[in-house]
């Protein structure tokens, strides 16, 4: 079945299948044993719950993998999954990375003596250099937040390889409709089902997915033992977004095509972050590995003056931190985002206070450019 087949009927035909039309809410917190002493799918609720499940194998089959896993939030998969690791242990992220990933990874897992090394993680040769004999994982994001740099995923994993290293990707951004980073070689792929997965702007949720089995435990260990579980009604409104996945994701990849032509000519406009830029050294590597560039970019105004008074006149699209959804949110990384990074880490990474990024949504695209005009002109 094709992608967008799959995630409308993709569950018809699984194993012990609990999916009925338009899939059941189960909510209950605990099941009724049957036959005492004996295991059986369904116990407690934090451990295993009907419609999680048939979420979770769902995402499983969107991505290509054999177990996925629904957690509360995107922070909460990524943190369940750093749970494998141990006091001592290090792990090479890239430096352009999600403000929450950088936080979690500084911040809580550094105290208990989790070492990290942030490097460029579109240059192979700093992944390489940074391998130390106690690293244990690489974590990249691709596109990257929020300069929409490429990493390449093959060669990721061949170093992860040749080393013995676990390898992770943070797939938010593009969805296992636009690119599969399990087919590629990864290890543990994540999401923050929030965004373009939810598709609504209304319900908070994150996804682990896996191909080995043993891996399988561990995040299953880790998603039972800190119970940091997607709820049955939340996970019932993820399975009915995902049918209008490939949809979404169409009309808002179009609208942020002709967005960016109008970025790059505008006057007021420095620069412009998408996969698709020129001076983006991993636009080639880019069309290898996806299959399209998303719905989100950055772009720098000329003047940091002017940022306050652009914000303060878009009235169309909508001043807020998330994306994905059927509005187009505008942000502001360096205060938003990213606001708990340094400001000497945040200026090394080019996250500037004259950095825009925004979230493309369905809405016209001829009244998002007559906004974004506007806002710009004054």
């Amino acid at each position: 079945m094709k992608f967008e087949t799959k995630a409308i009927h993709g569950l018809k035909d699984t194993e012990k299948g609990n999916c009925e039309w338009n899939n059941t809410i189960n909510m209950a917190s605990a099941y009724k044993t049957k036959s005492f002493g004996e295991p059986q799918d369904f116990e407690y609720g934090r451990v295993s719950n009907p419609t999680r499940s048939e979420l979770e194998k769902l995402m499983a089959i969107l991505e290509n993998g054999k177990h996925g896993y629904a957690f509360s939030s995107g922070m909460a998969a990524i943190t369940s999954v750093f749970t494998r690791f141990k006091a001592g242990d290090h792990i090479i992220l890239g430096t352009d990375i999600y403000g929450g990933t950088y936080r979690i990874t500084t911040d809580i897992f550094g105290k208990f003596n989790l070492k990290y090394t942030f490097v460029d993680a579109t240059n192979l040769d700093e992944i390489k250099n940074a391998v130390r004999p106690e690293t244990v994982a690489i974590f990249i994001e691709t596109p990257s937040n929020p300069l929409l740099d490429i990493t390449d995923i093959r060669g990721v994993v061949k170093i992860a390889k040749e080393h013995g290293l676990l390898t992770i990707a943070d797939n938010t951004f593009l969805t296992p409709y636009l690119q599969r980073p399990l087919e590629l070689g990864i290890d543990i792929v994540v999401h923050s089902a929030t965004k373009f997965l939810s598709g609504h702007h209304d319900i908070i949720a994150g996804i682990v997915v896996v191909n080995d089995d043993k891996l399988a435990e561990d995040v299953w260990f880790a998603q039972k033992a800190i119970g940091a579980i997607l709820p049955p009604f939340d996970s019932w409104l993820l399975m009915r977004s995902l049918k209008t996945l490939k949809i979404r994701v169409d009309t808002a990849q179009n609208n942020t095509l002709k967005l960016l032509e109008f970025f790059r000519n505008h006057p007021a406009v420095k620069k412009v972050y998408s996969p698709i830029e020129d001076d983006n050294k991993g636009k080639e590597i880019h069309k290898t590995q996806a299959s399209g560039i998303g719905a989100v970019f950055s772009f720098i105004l000329k003047d940091e003056k002017k940022v306050k008074t652009f914000f303060e006149n878009i009235k169309i699209a909508t001043l807020a931190p998330s994306l994905g959804g059927p509005e187009t949110l505008v942000t502001h990384p360096s205060t938003v985002t990213h606001a708990e990074m340094p400001e000497e880490e945040k200026n090394a990474r080019g996250i500037t206070n004259s950095m825009v990024r925004i979230a493309v949504g369905l809405e016209n695209i001829d009244d998002l450019i007559e906004d974004f005009k506007n806002a710009l002109e004054k």
